[in-house]
């Protein structure tokens, strides 16, 4: 029998590179995915394009981890052995305009997933698997470089304190219940299928519009922030080595590298022959109210422990991600037809 994984937020980047991660491995594989008045399935429409329960591939399910009950439902009527937990209002800079949403769906949600999945192990004597998404972000102002495992949590953001909650909560129902339960705390991941309002995916689809006349300037904020950005795809590989180990633990995964911003925009100018000072703006809509400086992981353990490695390196995710944003930047300039 083909293991079955649920996996939450599976239209977003993590979700869909982990969805083709784990259809390619065997894995009978169900996203979650909100009801909203339009479709945001373009990352995995080539995985599974209808919601009907005998179609082949992707399995898609109503849910949200504001609906305790809901969960229980999917739960009941999928019976995972793996559960992914990849759903949040991810965006740093949002959490600060909507801390109650994102308190409620990235801390309470992991809470109401972890009780939910807790139930049903109890009830039908299994023992299905949860992973937890953490975030580099709950390090925030670092006590020490690298960050590993063992580094104090020191959030500042909505969001990151949301991520550690339900970063503790995970270790919780692992002591209190013997859930087979992991955090991950990714550093930075990015691709060509980053959402737009990330910083490195707003400077790669911005600056090749650019290069076409399609845009002109291009805004952002604070530029000196430093990132251990890696390859979402490499990082996903991660996530579900963690589940397949004898015991449960929790991970760092990250580069070892550490960059700023101003160098992922230097690096993608450099390789368009664009002038930085021709086409961006500083907009103080766009800096935090409490920053997070610099941010660089220790992946050792999971180097030792899973066997992991980084595939991906800074230049060539770059590289990746111009080249995607260019050939979408020339379909946008043919639309217009141009």
């Amino acid at each position: 029998m083909a293991k079955v994984a649920l996996i939450t937020g599976v239209t977003g980047q993590d979700g869909s590179y982990l969805a083709e991660s784990l259809l390619k491995k065997g894995y009978q594989v169900h996203g979650m995915v909100r009801r909203t008045s339009s479709f945001a399935t373009g990352r995995i429409d080539h995985l599974r394009k209808d919601f009907s329960s005998d179609a082949e591939g992707l399995q898609l399910h109503y849910g949200d981890l504001g609906d305790g009950t809901g969960l229980r439902r999917i739960i009941e009527q999928v019976r995972p052995d793996e559960v992914y937990n990849l759903a949040a209002q991810s965006h740093v800079r949002i959490s600060f305009d909507q801390p109650e949403y994102t308190a409620d769906v990235v801390g309470l949600g992991a809470l109401r997933l972890l009780e939910a999945l807790r139930d049903h192990n109890k009830r039908r004597g299994r023992a299905a698997r949860l992973y937890q998404a953490g975030s580099s972000e709950m390090y925030g102002k670092v006590a020490e470089i690298p960050q590993r495992e063992t580094t104090p949590f020191h959030p500042r953001s909505p969001y990151a304190c949301a991520k550690v909650y339900a970063h503790y909560q995970t270790i919780n129902y692992r002591e209190a219940y013997g859930l087979f339960a992991c955090n991950g705390i990714l550093f930075n991941h990015e691709s060509p299928r980053r959402g737009e309002n990330f910083v490195t995916r707003k400077i790669t689809r911005s600056a090749t519009r650019i290069k076409l006349g399609v845009q002109e300037k291009l805004a952002l904020g604070n530029l000196d922030a430093q990132r251990d950005w890696g390859y979402a795809g490499d990082y996903v590989e991660a996530m579900w080595q963690m589940l397949q180990q004898d015991q449960p633990d929790d991970y760092v995964v990250a580069t070892g590298e550490s960059h700023s911003v101003r160098e992922f925009l230097e690096v993608v100018f450099d390789r368009l022959k664009l002038r930085i000072e021709d086409h961006v703006i500083k907009d103080e809509r766009f800096l935090r109210p409490a920053e997070v400086d610099r941010l660089i992981g220790d992946a050792s353990k999971a180097k030792r422990v899973l066997g992991w490695e980084p595939t991906v390196k800074f230049e060539k995710l770059a590289e990746l991600m111009i080249e995607s944003d260019l050939e979408l930047a020339e379909r946008e300039l043919r639309g217009k037809g141009q």
